[in-house]
């Protein structure tokens, strides 16, 4: 078996290069390239490139972030026939960043929206998240709470903004409710379905990121956003 240990392989004219004959296999390495592995965070805390690296057994050169904002919670209601508005879904940024000369990111997730407590209350608005590693931010705005409405004219709450990314996507805005005709839903969100307001109750968002419905009708409370989420896709050669 031969070897061939080199650190360049460039054209001797050109600018094209072949390995191989017409069915022969190459196999390039030994893996490692493309990719090689997936950091999810539910809460704060660091993305470190030298200990991912030693788990995979590869040097990362790229990484996909996805940043997705906390969701808004829902109003509370306190049966004077107003129902109010459902919290709004986070924002949502993806980026592709080179991290050759990067260590380590500070990762931030933030937390889903408290709905309402039961009566004219307002919801609480959804955290944000972010990717920063000095050099790069990415960052996912928190849906804005539901609100305790005083006429059927609210237009819903808006949704978080993004930024930083090579896509940004602002979260759903929430639904405003007109008492026994439309329900104060809550905002979508790229990574979570809003809650809806059941039998008058505020239901809470499910998935990540995502705004809690709002209560319709009587006395009650709203319900939660759903926390964001920051995943890392690690990409190696």
């Amino acid at each position: 078996m031969s070897t061939l240990n080199v650190n360049n392989i460039a054209p001797e004219s050109g600018s094209t290069i072949t390995i191989g004959g017409s069915g022969d296999k190459v196999t390039l390495g030994g893996g490692g390239l493309g990719i090689v592995g997936v950091s999810t965070f539910t809460s704060s805390g660091t993305w470190t490139k030298a200990t991912r690296e030693a788990a995979l057994g590869v040097t990362i050169k790229r990484v996909i972030v996805e940043v997705q904002g906390g969701g808004g919670g829902g109003c509370g209601n306190d049966g004077t026939g107003y129902a109010g508005t459902g919290g709004a879904g986070g924002g949502y940024a993806r980026k592709l960043i080179d991290v050759s000369s990067i260590s380590s990111s500070t990762i931030t997730v933030g937390s889903g929206g408290n709905g309402g407590a039961s009566g004219a209350n307002n919801g609480a608005a959804g955290g944000t998240s972010s990717w920063a590693d000095g050099t790069n931010t990415v960052t996912g705005n928190g849906g804005s709470a539901g609100t305790v409405q005083v006429g059927d004219n609210n237009a819903g709450e808006a949704g978080g903004s993004a930024s930083g990314g090579d896509i940004n996507i602002p979260g759903g805005r929430s639904q405003s409710g007109r008492s026994g005709v439309v329900l104060p839903v809550g905002g979508h969100s790229f990574f979570g379905h809003a809650g809806i307001s059941q039998n008058g109750n505020g239901i809470a968002a499910v998935g990540y990121g995502a705004g809690g419905g709002g209560r319709e009708t009587g006395s009650g409370s709203g319900g939660a956003g759903s926390g964001g989420i920051v995943i890392v896709t690690e990409i190696a050669g």
